[in-house]
């Protein structure tokens, strides 16, 4: 049987599609298959580096903890689900996409996930525009928003600054990474004729990256108080400040890791605070990690997508 057939029964028909077509190659699905074998690489090196221990010691029993913490982890995911469900029209199964496309920025590359996301778009039968300009335009508007929420934040911390350990130097550095985040974006503003989408949905898009990065910052902050509620607000500006700079290097995984590591040192004598950013770098990585292998381990016993484009 090579071509599809149609029975006719009470009067309606149903389709019969063809089964004996061979099976053809799926960059999609190989790509899928590499990229979580990757993931399941890292989640094997990253692992040795968690100490449970200490990590469990400091970490709030309150429910209203973990519920803050799986909303800053999906916001991005979420957002991302608003945007192209509003430009694409995508059901559910895009957020299993997006959240896989975080997981393998986060784990793998920065920027792979993109990458992953955009082949998935093509495979989507639902996605009847040609999906490379709708991912980049998002892609760009975000890193736009992140340096515009990264200026505001350096703004706010600035007077704070005298907390780290800078010496005399501090609001000098302080307007110096301001000048290279605003260069940054002042480049990107003047490459805008490379945006695809209607100016409408450009301002829409943006509205909701800038609403992440809030949301985020905000419960980051709640986060961190409610381990160390008598701790300054100075120091939450200047950690959130710290965040966002790191936030916004390119090509770098494990991002709260590195932030860890940069505010462990920033942070000094303070050996709570300290103590603090490197368990939520913890959590974050224990929660990428455990994410990611979820969804490898799907596609490596079924052989497909959970959350694959029909055909």
């Amino acid at each position: 049987m090579t071509e599809q057939m149609l029975l006719p029964v009470s009067g309606d028909t149903i389709p019969l599609l063809p089964q004996d077509r061979p099976r053809t190659f799926s960059w999609t699905r190989a790509l899928t298959i590499l990229l979580s074998l990757l993931v399941v690489a890292a989640a094997l090196s990253q692992i040795s580096t968690l100490d449970a221990a200490s990590i469990l010691d400091l970490v709030p029993s309150s429910p209203s903890f973990w519920v803050l913490f799986a909303l800053g982890f999906m916001a991005g995911p979420l957002s991302e689900w608003y945007i192209f469900n509003r430009l694409w029209g995508v059901g559910r199964p895009a957020l299993g996409a997006l959240t896989r496309k975080l997981v393998y920025n986060e784990l793998l590359l920065g920027y792979l996930g993109e990458a992953w996301f955009y082949a998935w778009a093509r495979k989507n039968s639902q996605v009847e525009a040609a999906p490379f300009g709708a991912v980049k335009d998002v892609a760009v508007l975000s890193a736009m928003a992140g340096n515009v929420m990264t200026l505001v934040l350096i703004a706010l911390a600035i007077p704070f600054l005298d907390l780290l350990p800078l010496g005399e130097h501090g609001a000098q550095i302080g307007w110096s990474l301001a000048f290279v985040v605003a260069s940054s974006l002042a480049v990107m503003v003047w490459r805008k004729a490379l945006f695809s989408l209607p100016a409408s949905e450009l301002r829409m898009v943006f509205a909701v990256h800038v609403a992440r990065i809030l949301a985020t910052t905000l419960i980051s902050a709640m986060l961190w108080n409610m381990v160390l509620p008598e701790t300054p607000i100075g120091w939450w500006l200047v950690l959130a400040a710290i965040r966002l700079l790191i936030s916004r290097l390119p090509f770098v995984p494990n991002k709260d890791v590195v932030f860890a590591g940069v505010a462990v040192l920033a942070a000094g004598a303070h050996l709570e605070i300290a103590g603090l950013v490197a368990m939520m770098a913890g959590l974050i990585l224990a929660a990428n990690l455990i994410v990611g292998l979820g969804f490898s381990l799907i596609d490596l016993l079924t052989g497909e997508r959970s959350d694959a484009p029909a055909r």
